[in-house]
């Protein structure tokens, strides 16, 4: 019986240092704010992008995106150089809808449908936006990007050009 009482009492003791040690386990360390403002990220995210470092760049451009309107088209050019069309697309929507009035915008995003060879009446549509909002002397890349859009729509004619993908490093992550 004693020895009953005393597995009792070891059992229960081996429990509460179990319990005692998950709750005392290694320190949480929590960040609550973030340490860099948007504009920080978003200089980061440029830095990044120039270096060729686009998965890097498009988290910057995301942090700096909840303050910053441009950190959107920024964004959706980083992932278009990754080839993650669907998120480029997204951004450069994102980017549209926060800064009606930027041309760049509309072009990319006229530009990413004409290399996906989708939509490429939307990507008229777009293409001529730019050009309508473009000032007089930086009308040249609008039209190019339009030229380039309608040859595609024409039968056989050759999507727009995709950028180059970012070469992989040993570790598999994109530069």
């Amino acid at each position: 019986m004693k020895s009953l009482t005393n597995l009792r009492h070891s059992i229960v003791a081996v429990a509460c240092l179990a319990l005692l040690a998950v709750g005392c386990g290694l320190p949480h360390y929590v960040i609550l704010d973030d340490p860099l403002s948007p504009q920080e990220h978003l200089k980061l995210g440029l830095s990044y992008e120039k270096q060729g470092k686009y998965q890097a760049a498009v988290k910057e451009y995301k942090d700096a995106a909840k303050k910053i309107d441009v950190a959107w088209l920024l964004l959706g050019n980083a992932e278009f150089h990754l080839g993650n069309d669907d998120a480029a697309e997204g951004a450069y929507r994102q980017a549209i809808a926060r800064m009606p009035e930027n041309t760049r915008s509309y072009n990319n995003l006229a530009w990413l449908l004409c290399a996906r060879g989708k939509k490429l009446a939307e990507a008229e549509a777009l293409a001529r936006k730019a050009l309508a909002l473009a000032p007089a002397g930086e009308k040249a890349t609008y039209e190019d990007t339009l030229d380039k859009v309608r040859a595609a729509r024409v039968e056989g004619g050759p999507p727009c050009q995709r950028p180059p993908k970012p070469k992989t490093t040993a570790e598999g992550s994109h530069q």
